[in-house]
């Protein structure tokens, strides 16, 4: 049996959780992906908010679910191999906290150890206007080969009709950063 593709999927507190769960339906539907999933305090409010879904109910999205408490978890150590790491969304506390490599919790801590795996980690900035400091730890961080910045914008080439249009084309935008190709993401022919 061939082993599964291990992505890390966190959600921070910034608005943006109706992407977080569109990334996580998508990757679902991929058989040989593993979707292991931490999120944040302010997460858990979010995903609460504005996707109408409680935290349990969200989790079931993923195969595995981590507490952002345990440090000691699998996602906090090198040798658990994965593809990468996306953070969708990620807050600025989130970037700030990458930026500086203060793993006071497992979602710093994984994104930490993405780094220094040098695996791909995808940081979905969800924050405007951004302000210099903001700034200034996203161009730190796009500096590092593995690390992409990738606020979600919207696309209108593909005459989006719907909010879910949307979010599937940024779904879509994000996962292919980790080399992950969904037959609904429209690109520009």
């Amino acid at each position: 049996m061939m082993e599964k593709k291990r992505i890390i999927v966190a959600v921070s507190g910034a608005s943006g959780a109706p992407l977080a769960q569109t990334c996580l339906k998508q990757l679902r539907q991929l058989p040989e992906y593993e979707i292991h999933l931490v999120i944040s305090k302010g997460g858990e409010l979010t995903i609460q908010q504005e996707t109408g879904l409680d935290v349990e109910e969200f989790k079931k999205l993923a195969h595995v679910c981590y507490d952002i408490h345990n440090i000691g978890a699998s996602i906090a150590s090198g040798t658990f191999r994965t593809e990468g790491m996306i953070v969708v969304p990620c807050s600025m506390k989130t970037v700030a906290g990458i930026h500086s490599g203060y793993s006071d919790n497992l979602l710093l801590r994984a994104a930490d150890v993405t780094i220094k795996e040098r695996r791909k980690l995808i940081l979905v900035a969800r924050e405007t206007p951004f302000s210099p400091i903001h700034l200034r730890n996203m161009e730190y961080l796009s500096t590092l080969s593995n690390v992409v910045i990738l606020p979600p914008v919207i696309s209108y080439y593909n005459n989006p009709q719907s909010i879910e249009d949307i979010n599937v084309h940024i779904a879509g935008k994000i996962l292919d950063q980790m080399g992950i190709d969904l037959p609904e993401f429209q690109r520009w022919q």
